[in-house]
């Protein structure tokens, strides 16, 4: 029988043809009369074909709906009436759409209920209707699942594909980005850290050994920028000029940026490896005279991401040998301890001095000191005390390697007893004396 035939000879509400009516009454007892057509309903509704089984010409079929659901059925049986060619122009709302799908489904209009779905597939979702989407096609089950397949899970591949893409973006992997490519590029480190949030599916793409190798190319791109950039600072004719220094912060900004995102790669190692060998050229361009008065954003951005490397180490999160090691503490000891006075001091000098090391930084950066000089040969340990001790007095006070000093001598005063009593002679034998000069 054909539907869309039927449905034309009738109207909604139209006595003179009626032969059913249908009344609405909601929670608060508001009852609504439809005059309506039997053939209409029939075809249309298994749940008003079950009820018209059998029924008598001027019959009453009353639908109780609550307040909120009321204007859904209103729409529904408006709907019933339409040829099936204008159902979907109908339709101008993801609410009333999303109303009148739970109502179709109820009353078993397969027809309605598949344009409803078709609809709300295609436009545009606001972020608090997608969360009502989700909530009704959890209700309504395995018909409505159509609805929600752009937010379905996609296999690994296809994650990984785009994660990697993205990847590439954020470290300017490849060809020169286009115009507006700096925010682009920010966007994407926001989405690749957001990407990273610990879920069931993040394993399997931290441990993909094409996404390691994409990041390890990554973080040789950004320290390759960055030291050109670096290099090039001091022959900038103007250092005062905001765009002089924009650009190296922007480097920085790029290689803060990775040393967060590596460690839940297992990559950190390579940052610190890389950080290791530039620190010398850093330190060359911040400590030149011609920076004396400038760049105070540089220099303490060097000083905080330095302080993530020497936590990475000083923690044993990132293992290097010991002269590595003592590499890194005797390269930035000294210039940490020089800019935490510089910058106190141009504090006191100008009230709104944006750059400061607060009080976090210098703990963690003291803390991990103290437990990267712990670590190291006792030989070792004795060098980087004294030259920590022949500093003047306002330098001593930052950082504090008392705890460390302490256990050193607690170590040497005990060393070849301890030794003996653990069977290690040739430890003993072979042991010198290392004295600290003051």
């Amino acid at each position: 029988m054909d539907i869309t035939g039927l449905a034309k000879p009738y109207k909604l509400g139209d006595q003179n043809t009626s032969d059913i009516i249908v009344r609405l009454r909601n929670v608060e007892g508001r009852p609504e009369l439809f005059y309506s057509h039997s053939t209409i309903l029939i075809n249309k509704s298994k749940f008003f074909a079950d009820q018209l089984s059998c029924w008598n010409p001027g019959s009453c079929i009353e639908i109780h709906c609550s307040k909120s659901n009321y204007d859904y059925h209103v729409n529904l049986l408006r709907l019933l009436y339409l040829p099936s060619d204008s159902l979907l122009d109908s339709l101008d709302s993801v609410k009333s759409a999303l109303g009148t799908l739970q109502v179709a489904v109820i009353f078993d209009c397969e027809e309605i209920t598949k344009v409803c779905i078709q609809y709300l597939e295609a436009v545009p979702w606001k972020d608090k209707e997608e969360e009502e989407i989700l909530i009704v096609v959890s209700k309504l089950g395995p018909i409505a699942m159509p609805i929600i397949a752009r937010i379905q899970p996609v296999d690994l591949r296809a994650t990984k594909n785009v994660f990697v893409s993205a990847v590439r973006f954020a470290t300017s992997i490849g060809e020169p980005c286009p115009m507006f490519s700096d925010d682009l590029k920010i966007s994407a480190q926001e989405q690749v850290e957001y990407m990273l949030a610990e879920d069931g599916d993040t394993p399997l793409v931290t441990a993909d050994a094409e996404v390691k190798s994409v990041f390890k190319m990554g973080l040789s791109q950004i320290c390759t920028s960055f030291e050109k950039e670096l290099s090039s600072l001091l022959s900038e004719i103007d250092l005062t000029s905001e765009t002089a220094e924009d650009k190296i912060m922007q480097n920085l900004s790029d290689i803060e940026w990775i040393c967060n995102i590596l460690p839940k790669m297992d990559l950190m190692k390579e940052f610190v490896s890389s950080w290791v060998e530039m620190s010398g050229k850093i330190l060359g361009v911040v400590e030149d005279t011609k920076l004396d008065s400038f760049m105070w954003g540089l220099k303490i951005k060097v000083v905080e991401v330095t302080g993530k490397v020497l936590e990475a180490v000083g923690y044993g999160n990132v293992i290097l040998p010991s002269p590595c090691r003592i590499k890194l503490l005797k390269t930035w000891l000294p210039y940490i301890r020089k800019m935490k006075p510089l910058l106190e001091a141009k504090s006191i000098e100008e009230a709104d001095f944006p750059h400061k090391m607060d009080e976090d930084l210098c703990e963690n950066i003291e803390g991990a000191m103290v437990q990267l000089v712990l670590a190291l040969p006792s030989n070792d340990q004795a060098d980087i005390l004294a030259d920590w001790m022949k500093n003047n007095d306002e330098q001593v006070k930052y950082p504090d390697l008392s705890e460390a000093f302490e256990v050193w001598c607690y170590r040497t005063k005990s060393a070849k007893r301890r030794l003996l009593e653990g069977g290690l002679d040739g430890g003993v034998e072979n042991a010198t004396t290392t004295t600290i000069s003051l």
